[in-house]
C-alpha cells in the first residue's frame, strides 16, 4: 500500500542486544539507537526514540525528564509529561521506566504510527515480549559482543526468535573491534547456516560512538530500503488489545 505524502511511515525498529551490559557500552545500543534517530532526524523525518535500558539511552542522550510511560499508565503523569520533544530536529524521545515490556507492547504499536521511524533500545534478554516485539516491527538490528565466545549468546537468541517467527532476519552489529567482529560473525554466521538456516546479513563492527555514528547513514538507508512501512497484522493485533485494555 503507497504511503500518502503527509502519513508517517510508522516503521518500527527494535534495537536487540544479545548480551548485557550491551546499552552502557562505548558503541552499544545506546549509542546505536541515538545514531539512528540523529540520522533519521537530520533527514526532516519524524523520530520516536523509545528507552527500554532503564534509562541507559536518555543519559546517553543528555535527556533530564521527570516522568516517563510508568508514571503515565499509573496515572502520575500525562503522556506530554513524558516526552522530550525537540520540534526543530524532528526528534521525540521516552522512557518506559519500570514498565515490563510485555505491558506496553499495545501502547507501543499505537505510537509508531504517529512517527516515520520509532526506535526502540531493548533490554537485553530474549522473553515472550522480545518475541512479540520482533513479529510487530518492520524490521530489527541485534547487536553482540564480539569479544571471544559471546557472538554464541545471538547464536542462541535467534534460535528461540526462529523459533516463532521463521523469518525473523535482523540486521546484526558486532560491537568489538573490526578484527574480532570479523572473525565471530564468520562462526556466528556459520552456526546459524548449519543449524538456522538463512544465513545472516553483517550491517557493521562497532567499538565506539563514533564508528556508531559513521555507520549510521547506511544503517538507515538499507532499513529504508528493507522495511515495508505497512500496518502488519501484529501490530493491527496489539493495538486492539491496548484500545479494549
Amino acid at each position: 500500500m503507497k504511503q500518502s505524502s503527509n502519513r508517517p511511515a510508522g516503521r518500527l525498529i527494535p534495537v536487540f542486544a544479545a548480551n548485557d551490559g550491551l546499552d552502557i557500552k562505548p558503541g552499544g545500543s545506546a549509542t546505536l539507537v541515538l545514531s539512528l534517530a540523529k540520522a533519521a532526524a537530520a533527514r526532516g523525518q519524524s523520530v520516536l526514540v523509545l528507552d527500554q535500558m532503564n534509562g541507559a539511552l536518555m543519559q546517553e542522550a543528555g535527556i533530564i525528564i521527570g516522568a516517563d510511560l510508568a508514571d503515565v499508565l499509573a496515572g502520575r503523569a500525562s503522556i506530554l509529561d513524558a516526552k522530550y520533544v525537540d520540534p526543530d530536529a524532528h526528534f521525540t524521545a521516552m522512557s518506559v521506566g519500570e514498565t515490563p515490556l510485555d505491558d506496553i507492547l499495545g501502547t507501543l504499536a499505537a505510537l509508531s504510527l504517529n512517527y516515520d521511524w520509532v526506535f526502540s533500545g531493548v533490554k537485553a534478554g530474549c522473553t515472550p515480549a522480545h518475541v512479540r516485539l520482533a513479529g510487530a516491527a518492520d524490521g530489527a538490528l541485534l547487536l553482540y559482543d564480539a569479544n571471544a565466545d559471546h557472538f554464541m549468546r545471538a547464536y542462541w537468541m535467534l534460535d528461540a526468535l526462529r523459533m516463532r517467527l521463521p523469518r525473523f532476519d535482523p540486521l546484526v552489529l558486532a560491537c568489538g573491534p573490526q578484527a574480532e567482529g570479523r572473525e565471530t560473525f564468520e562462526m556466528l554466521n556459520a552456526t546459524v547456516r548449519d543449524f538456522l538456516g538463512a544465513k545472516l546479513t553483517l550491517g557493521g563492527h562497532v567499538k565506539s560512538r563514533e564508528a556508531a555514528y559513521a555507520l549510521a547513514p547506511a544503517l538507515l538507508e538499507f532499513l529504508s530500503e528493507r522495511a515495508e512501512p505497512v500496518l502488519t497484522a501484529p501490530r493491527r493485533e496489539s493495538i486492539k488489545q491496548h484500545k479494549s485494555a
